[in-house]
């Protein structure tokens, strides 16, 4: 016989899912993980009767202004995949067997090796690649090594999987290069790999061959795989080439996260990709790939006409969409530090050479009647209608210690730099920081 809720004495019963909702996984990571919930606190800030238009600089999505438009190819392509009939079924886990050959191929051509149609799983973009790489891995006891300032899903990932956390730095001084030597010390014997974000969110660095292939080195000397986070791949505007982790991947085993959202400005498409780098079949052997299969056997499919156009999307589209895009980042990139270097109370460590994004040091001493990064976007959106993403999301995990070392941490704001109003946006926001 059933029983039945008990009675907590005021006349309502208590229930027994209560206690997930009040210290699950979720509930104890809140919303201090999530850039979205951190963006949307500071863009209800904005005074509604205000008649300029909002501003933003928190988001790394600029499909939103029109410059920014996606190749008209890869428009076509999802066009004529919708219209053949042929990609209204649900596909395989992995991915269409097309779909997984040609972004093989695509992949190949950076790397002194080729990868096979076997070597691709596709996902619902980067995120759920970030998802299965994570869940993959979480095991009792194990850790992960993460960067900060990094990209918070991974921390939240993380978390809901039980699956420990240790920080790497990284060096402002030195283009917010990885702490190399700090990877060993902060490594034990349960450790399962590290990530790397290159082109880097939030930094906007770009990681040079030979600091990539010191990387690999320490990562086979610990016995780990590196964990390659290249959404913003070949988004590179500096003096620096981009060049992917796989490269490497003889050294020690690479799982490279890439996806359409950035480079074709296109994220409400949601395909992204897990590409294993790995020549000597390390990550075969120990399971690892059949793992990730039986994950996504499991789990919810990109959109199988955007699979269907995938073959064409990379076959067709024109090198001079690339350019613009990459000029139109350049612009606005130079626009704001240019304007940054005017401000007194904001210190830039790093002029940005790619991805969308540039940390800067918000001097809090220079300012009167700011408490913190947070409070700083939520009053210059009120003040300015300027929306910023405070860098405290990216710097969740500093401790003191390096705080102290770097002078960044939670008097630092992540600086968005997409779309064309950058120039009205830096305006703007050196108006408001000069009322202080």
């Amino acid at each position: 016989m059933a029983t039945h809720a008990s009675d907590n004495g005021s006349g309502h019963a208590e229930w027994r899912f209560a206690r997930a909702a009040k210290e699950g996984a979720l509930a104890v990571a809140g919303d201090k993980m999530s850039i979205r919930a951190a963006r949307f606190k500071i863009s209800a800030s904005v005074d509604g009767r205000d008649p300029r238009p909002v501003l933003p600089l928190a988001h790394g999505d600029p499909s939103v202004f029109p410059a920014f438009r996606t190749a008209a190819e890869a428009e076509d392509a999802v066009a004529a995949a919708l219209r053949t009939g042929k990609f209204n079924c649900y596909p395989a886990g992995v991915g269409l067997p097309e779909a997984r050959r040609a972004l093989a191929e695509h992949l190949s051509s950076d790397l002194p090796y080729k990868l096979s149609t076997d070597d691709i799983f596709l996902t619902a973009g980067g995120t759920q690649a970030i998802e299965v790489v994570v869940s993959v891995l979480a095991q009792p006891g194990a850790n992960i090594l993460l960067p900060r300032p990094g990209y918070p899903n991974y921390e939240a990932r993380a978390g809901l999987h039980n699956l420990q956390v240790r920080h790497f730095d990284l060096i402002p001084e030195r283009g917010w290069e990885i702490d190399i030597d700090s990877l060993e010390s902060i490594a034990d014997k349960n450790t399962t790999a590290m990530v790397i974000i290159n082109p880097n969110n939030p930094c906007g660095s770009v990681y040079t061959r030979e600091h990539l292939a010191k990387v690999a080195e320490v990562a086979r000397k610990l016995g780990i795989l590196v964990i390659a986070d290249e959404v913003y791949g070949n988004l590179v505007f500096g003096d620096t080439p981009y060049v992917p982790m796989g490269v490497f991947g003889h050294i020690a085993p690479v799982l490279s996260i890439g996806s359409l959202s950035k480079r074709w400005i296109v994220p409400g498409w949601r395909l992204g990709w897990v590409a294993v780098c790995d020549p000597n079949k390390i990550l075969q052997e120990t399971k690892i790939i059949a793992s990730i299969t039986n994950f996504l056997n499991v789990s919810t499919d990109p959109a199988t006409f955007v699979q269907g156009a995938l073959p064409h999307i990379l076959g067709n589209t024109k090198e001079d969409f690339f350019r613009r895009i990459i000029g139109l980042l350049a612009e606005t990139s130079e626009i704001c530090y240019r304007e940054i270097k005017d401000i007194k109370c904001i210190t830039c460590p790093h002029k940005p050479e790619g991805s969308m994004f540039v940390m800067v040091k918000l001097n809090l001493y220079l300012l009167e009647g700011i408490h913190d990064d947070i409070d700083f976007c939520c009053k210059l959106a009120k003040e300015e209608s300027v929306i910023l993403c405070p860098g405290e999301m990216d710097l969740i995990c500093w401790k003191k210690s390096y705080l102290t070392k770097t002078h960044f941490g939670s008097s630092s704001c992540l600086f968005r730099v997409t779309g064309t109003p950058g120039l009205h946006c830096m305006f703007a926001l050196r108006n408001a920081l000069r009322k202080q």
